[in-house]
C-alpha cells in the first residue's frame, strides 16, 4: 500500500509541477518525469495492474468512436501505407539483431525479441521461452517507448507547429449522461470479453471493437471526455515509469544505453520512411508520423487525440503492426541467424 501511495504522490506532484510551469502534456510528461526520477533514486513504486488496464480501455473506446462507415469504405485505400508496415518490421528485425548482438553483446534470443517494435508482453513471453534475458528486454522496450513518446512531440511541434495544449475532447460537464454510460459499457464489456477470448491487447482492442460497433450503428456519437483522456495519460506515464524500479548502474550502462541507441536508429528509419510517404503524398505528415512510429499503441493514440490527427488512420496502422509482429515474429526468427553477424 505504501508503494502505491508513493507512486501516486510522485505522479501527481510531477503533474502539478508541469501544470504550474505551463509545460506541454502535463498529465503525461509530469508523472513520467516524476516516476523516472524517483525510480532512479531507488524509490519503491508500484501500480495496480487492474486499475492501469482499466484506464487503457479509455483509449480503446476513444479510437473505436472514430470509426465510421466512411472510414470502413476508405480502408482499402490505405494499402499504400499499410504495406510499409511488414517491410519496416523485417528491416527493423535484421538491423536490431545486428545492433544488439554485435555492438551490445546480447545473445540472439534477447537481441531478436528486444528488436521487435510492439506487442511487449508477447515479445517478453516469446523471448523468455527462447532463453532470452527478460529484464534486459523489458528495459530496452520501456526505453524505446519512453524515447519515442518524448521525441515525437518535439518533432510534431518544431516541424508542423502541432498544438499540444488543445483539450483531447469535450469537458465532461457538456456530456449527455447516456453517452457516458455507453462509453463505459463499451470499455468494460469490450475489455472483459476480449480478455476472456485471450485476445492480444485486450484492454485496448476489445473496447475499440465494441465502441466501433456502437459508432457504426449510431448509438455512440462522441469520444470520451477530456478528463478521461487526461486520466489515461496519467496512468500510461506511471506504467512506463515503474518499469525502471530497481534499476542498477550496470543496467543503466548496458540495457538503457543499448535501448536508447536502438531507439534513435528506429526514429531515423521512421523519419526516412515518413519522408517518402510525404513526398509521394500518400498521407498527411502528422498522420504518417504517428502511424509509422514504432512506439506504444496507447501512447501514440494519446498523441493522435491531442494533435487532432486522424485517429482511425493511426489505429489501423498500429493494429496491423501488432498483428504482423505477434504472428510473424516467431516465424521470422527461424529465418535469421542465431550467431552474431560479421
Amino acid at each position: 500500500m505504501r508503494s502505491h501511495i508513493t507512486t501516486h504522490g510522485v505522479g501527481l506532484t510531477g503533474a502539478l509541477l508541469f501544470l504550474m510551469l505551463n509545460l506541454p502534456l502535463p498529465w503525461l510528461f509530469g508523472p513520467l518525469s516524476g516516476c523516472l526520477f524517483a525510480a532512479l533514486l531507488g524509490a519503491r513504486l508500484k501500480t495496480v495492474k487492474v486499475l492501469s488496464d482499466g484506464m487503457r480501455t479509455i483509449l480503446g473506446v476513444a479510437a473505436g468512436s472514430a470509426v465510421s462507415w466512411g472510414f470502413i469504405t476508405a480502408l482499402p485505400g490505405l494499402w499504400s501505407t499499410l504495406i510499409l508496415i511488414p517491410m519496416t518490421v523485417v528491416i527493423i528485425g535484421f538491423v536490431g539483431v545486428w545492433y544488439f548482438q554485435n555492438l551490445c553483446g546480447y545473445d540472439y534470443p534477447t537481441a531478436y525479441y528486444a528488436s521487435m517494435p510492439g506487442g511487449l508482453q508477447d515479445m517478453l513471453a516469446f523471448g523468455e521461452e527462447a532463453g532470452g534475458n527478460v529484464r534486459a528486454m523489458s528495459l530496452i522496450h520501456a526505453t524505446r517507448v519512453l524515447v519515442i513518446i518524448v521525441l515525437l512531440p518535439i518533432i510534431l511541434t518544431s516541424i508542423w507547429d502541432a498544438n499540444l495544449d488543445r483539450p483531447p475532447g469535450q469537458a465532461i460537464a457538456a456530456f449527455d449522461p447516456m453517452q457516458l454510460f455507453i462509453l463505459g459499457i463499451c470499455a468494460i464489456v469490450g475489455w472483459k470479453i476480449a480478455a476472456a477470448l485471450g485476445m492480444f491487447g485486450a484492454t485496448i482492442l476489445g473496447p475499440l471493437l465494441f465502441a466501433a460497433g456502437a459508432s457504426l450503428v449510431g448509438v455512440l456519437e462522441s469520444r470520451p471526455p477530456a478528463e478521461a483522456i487526461w486520466v489515461s495519460q496519467y496512468f500510461i506515464a506511471l506504467g512506463i515509469g515503474v518499469k525502471y524500479v530497481g534499476i542498477t548502474r550496470q543496467e543503466i550502462r548496458h540495457d538503457i544505453v543499448a535501448g536508447f541507441g536502438f531507439s534513435l536508429i528506429l526514429l531515423t528509419l521512421t523519419i526516412v520512411v515518413v519522408g517518402g510517404v510525404i513526398l509521394l503524398k500518400l498521407a498527411p505528415p502528422m498522420d504518417a508520423l504517428l502511424s509509422l512510429a514504432p512506439g506504444g499503441q496507447a501512447e501514440l493514440v494519446v498523441l493522435a487525440l491531442i494533435v487532432g490527427a486522424d485517429v482511425g488512420f493511426v489505429v489501423a496502422h498500429h493494429l496491423f503492426r501488432i498483428f504482423i509482429i505477434i504472428l510473424g515474429a516467431p516465424v521470422l526468427a527461424r529465418f535469421m541467424t542465431t550467431k552474431p553477424l560479421d
